[in-house]
């Protein structure tokens, strides 16, 4: 069976750690930030962990 290619779309946006876990950047932080609160806007900083069957499709996009 061939080398499975990684997708660079996916492998640009989602890094893995080195326990194994995918995280992820937080989505609405890029424009409109006036009218958020700081405390959202901290929150949105943040990395959030992927999970579940997401994080199966993930991987395999990955190749890992």
């Amino acid at each position: 069976m061939p080398k499975l290619k990684t997708h660079k779309g996916t492998a640009k946006r989602i890094k893995q750690t080195s326990a194994g876990k995918l995280t992820r950047r937080r989505a609405f932080g890029g424009h409109m930030l006036a009218k958020k609160s700081k405390s959202r806007k901290r929150v949105i900083n943040t990395t959030a962990a992927v999970s579940g069957s997401i994080a199966k499709n993930i991987k395999r996009a990955l190749g890992v």
